[in-house]
């Protein structure tokens, strides 16, 4: 056998050299590899993170917060809210604006691309737990209210319908810190990106088990799969996301990569969207700021990231949310990172994860709709690369009463539904059917009646569930519609055409078909009920039919057609019979904003959702005005509206009145295949649509599938300081209010046993006195009658 010495001699020996070129050609081929690698993969570092570090996006903002003296709030309270708003302490980093604290006192400086653009810097002093004084920096005037920044309600989302909340290292809380270094990589502030301890426990582990890598990868590790790799488990993957992981400790500090980290992590999906990072995270599941987390919600945030998908319907499932917070309390106890009697009363904790449905503060049908009028006008790629302010109109304490009012009232609807189809589940049952019994749907607009201003939108009762914003959506508004056609009638009195109706004008409601093009129409009252003789005022109050078709066939069908397009309702509207029943399509938003022109005056306000956007500078990109103009007499919208006011006070939306509402108010219900409620006070406009999908028939009236909604959202906002100071409705001048007989419909005689008191454009109020109780003179004849008989010539079957 040869024996090769390995004397000092053997490394310039042919055997040595070959050993040493061989070590020598490895070596280079090794540095080259990692050369090559170390580059390309520095080009993709480059081309992801490069200028874009903080993950900067759209964020969309409700209306200015209001806060004023004697409010019941503390200085953390407002300081929170500020934070949430975007704003920094003692110095403006973002353009937001910032604040100082001294004492029991709050500063507040709006920055260059605030809302308030540099300007409204206040002084906020409290006492004890309430707002003791408001003072302006600039003049020093003490104010009883002032507004303050409006609330961020989301940051865009892209296509694939990705919600980031971008937050910096300093934001996080340290329980929130100390919990994901437990959960994850307890040595991160150590190692150089990789654990070296961890990856050879991993290999033997997987050594036994198959050959899987698992376990091993550090932050930093995770962040380059997130960023730049596939979630495929190799170990090959592994020496790539390493090598990524090591340049990215080179090239960032650890902060900067625990921030990414933060930022950029997956923890499962809510309703519709995937949640990236634990600033919207915090919101999504817990409703609150990622700074306001707390040790058991820090310990369930960061125990869903190896399972997001298994823990993202926690609130459905509790003992899954319970089984991950708990895993992440150990590991910090066994961190010593807390106390046993931490975790102990940790784990005594309820975890109150908010439900994935209708998000009661974000408005997401509203942000579609902004997101929707931004793409026109900007990129999405711009949308979400840069740091916008968009400035809305919503109001979030009206967005939080619409999810309540609505959350309270379909369940009382599904009661309602489910009742109805007891029977027509029994049917199914003999079948062997399975189908299941379909499931209502809802849309409201709350709305500024004299702005136009949007302040609350709920397109349906789950955006998770369903995007379909329902508030967009056309369909028959039934008798919703009633009030145009009565515009239209008292609008003849004013432009003298025709002929002049007045809420005691009088028609025969009982079973009549109507001729029109050739063909007949014969409409049915509700319950089929029919009430002889009746005045415009009740027809309209208890929503009679074949009364309102008649006074549509007097007034003419075009000129209804007219009025509802001069108001802004849908151009497919026809004149037919069939108009004055509200039996064209027409979009909620459309009712709503037809139905301003009755609460303002007969001055249409044109829907309004967006203020202003602006960018990091305070450059002022778009802004918008309120935009309004006249399209009635406002005679005849106060006549309209007090006949509305007793839709509600004794008519068919006296529900409204039973549920215990009593602020003045006017409004209409409407039944279609659909339940509707039209209403409105002298500052805020509701309207609510209910039905389903498929447009099968509700079969229940608006009286008491949407009017109870409007109710319970009507009863919260006329409790907020800013909406109740609900006023009367004042009448214009040139209307009269006289006092007439109910019987007669003339003006009332001192001997009347009963009197109303009724509203006239004036000139066209009765001018004779009452012939049943005191006696006119015979064969005399009262104005107001004589005009009723001429013009409504009853028709009969």
């Amino acid at each position: 056998m040869l024996r090769i010495r390995l004397g000092k001699n053997f490394w310039t020996s042919k055997y040595g050299l070959s050993i040493l070129g061989v070590v020598l050609c490895g070596l280079l081929t090794g540095i080259g590899i990692f050369t090559y690698y170390y580059v390309v993969y520095g080009r993709m570092i480059d081309q992801r993170l490069s200028g874009n570090f903080f993950q900067h996006t759209t964020g969309i903002f409700t209306q200015p917060e209001r806060v004023f003296t004697g409010e019941a709030m503390i200085a953390a309270s407002l300081t929170e809210y500020l934070q949430h708003s975007g704003y920094t302490v003692n110095q403006d980093t973002t353009g937001a604006g910032y604040y100082i604290v001294h004492g029991n006192s709050v500063e507040i400086y709006p920055g260059k691309a605030s809302f308030f653009r540099g300007g409204n810097a206040l002084r906020i002093d409290f006492s004890g737990r309430e707002i003791h004084l408001i003072r302006s920096i600039a003049t020093g005037a003490a104010m009883e209210d002032a507004q303050i920044e409006p609330e961020l309600l989301t940051n865009l989302f892209d296509q694939s319908r990705e919600k980031r909340r971008p937050v910096h290292f300093d934001d996080l809380p340290k329980v929130l810190v100390n919990a994901l270094l437990a959960a994850e990589d307890k040595r991160f502030f150590e190692h150089p990106g990789f654990d070296f301890v961890r990856v050879l426990g991993a290999a033997w582990a997987d050594f036994r088990h198959g050959g899987k890598a698992q376990g091993a990868s550090t932050l930093d590790m995770q962040l380059a799969r997130s960023f730049f790799f596939s979630t495929e488990r190799t170990w090959r993957r592994k020496l790539a996301e390493t090598m990524v992981a090591l340049e990215l400790e080179h090239r960032y500090t650890k902060k900067q990569i625990f921030e990414l980290y933060a930022n950029e992590i997956y923890l499962g999906n809510r309703g519709s969207f995937a949640i990236h990072g634990f600033g919207e995270a915090a919101e999504a599941y817990f409703g609150k700021d990622v700074r306001e987390v707390n040790l058991e919600e820090a310990a369930f945030l960061t125990g869903i990231i190896r399972r997001p998908n298994h823990y993202s319907t926690a609130e459905q499932h509790l003992d899954r949310a319970v089984e991950a917070r708990d895993h992440v309390l150990t590991a910090m106890a066994e961190d010593k990172l807390i106390t046993p009697e931490q975790v102990a009363a940790a784990k005594k904790h309820p975890l109150h994860i908010v439900r994935t449905g209708m998000d009661g503060s974000a408005a997401p049908y509203f942000v579609d709709i902004v997101k929707d009028d931004l793409l026109d006008h900007f990129s999405e790629a711009e949308l979400l690369s840069q740091n916008y302010r968009v400035y809305t109109t919503i109001d979030p304490a009206l967005q939080k009463a619409t999810a309540a009012a609505i959350d309270i009232g379909m369940k009382h609807v599904d009661t309602l539904l489910a009742r109805k189809y007891a029977l027509w589940r029994k049917e199914l049952a003999k079948k062997h059917s399975t189908e299941p019994v379909p499931q209502a749907q809802v849309a409201m607009i709350v709305m500024d009646p004299k702005t136009g201003e949007i302040k609350a939108l709920a397109g349906g009762r789950d955006y998770g569930q369903s995007q379909l914003n329902r508030a967009l959506a056309k369909r028959q508004p039934g008798s919703a519609f009633k009030p145009f056609v009565y515009a239209a009638a008292f609008d003849d009195a004013v432009e003298n055409k025709g002929p002049i109706l007045t809420p005691i004008t009088t028609v025969v409601d009982e079973p009549t078909t109507f001729e029109f093009d050739g063909k007949e129409y014969t409409p049915d009252n509700m319950h089929e009920e029919f009430l002889g003789t009746v005045t415009l005022r009740d027809a309209l109050t208890h929503s009679l039919n074949v009364a309102t078709v008649k006074v549509a066939e007097i007034v003419g069908y075009g000129k209804i057609v007219e009025i509802a397009r001069r108001m802004g309702l849908d151009p497919g509207i026809q004149a037919t019979p069939a108009v004055a029943l509200g039996s064209y399509d027409m979009t909620p938003l459309q009712v709503a904003a037809g139905y301003t022109a009755f609460a303002n005056g007969g001055i249409r306000a044109e829907p309004m959702f967006l203020r202003s956007v602006v960018d990091a500078e305070g450059t002022m990109l778009e802004k918008n005005e309120p935009h309004s103009h006249p399209v009635l007499d406002p005679r005849v919208t106060y006549l309209v509206t007090s006949i509305l006011e007793d839709v509600i006070n004794k008519g068919t939306g006296a529900p409204v009145r039973a549920m215990g509402f009593t602020a003045p108010a006017a409004g209409k219900t409407g039944t279609s295949r659909d339940g509707w409620f039209a209403g409105y006070t002298s500052n805020l406009l509701c309207v609510v649509w209910v039905g389903f999908d498929d447009n099968r028939d509700l079969g229940l009236a608006g009286g008491s599938s949407a009017a109870p909604i409007w109710e319970e959202f009507m009863k919260r906002a006329v409790a907020m300081p800013a909406y109740q100071n609900t006023q009367g409705f004042t009448p214009p001048t040139g209307v009269v209010t006289v006092t007439i007989d109910p019987e007669s419909l003339e003006l009332a005689r001192p001997e009347c046993p009963v009197t109303r008191q009724e509203v006239f454009i004036e000139g066209t109020q009765p001018t004779e006195y009452c012939h049943l109780h005191g006696g006119n003179p015979i064969g005399a004849i009262p104005v107001a009658s004589w005009l009723s008989r001429l013009f409504h010539r009853d028709k009969k079957n």
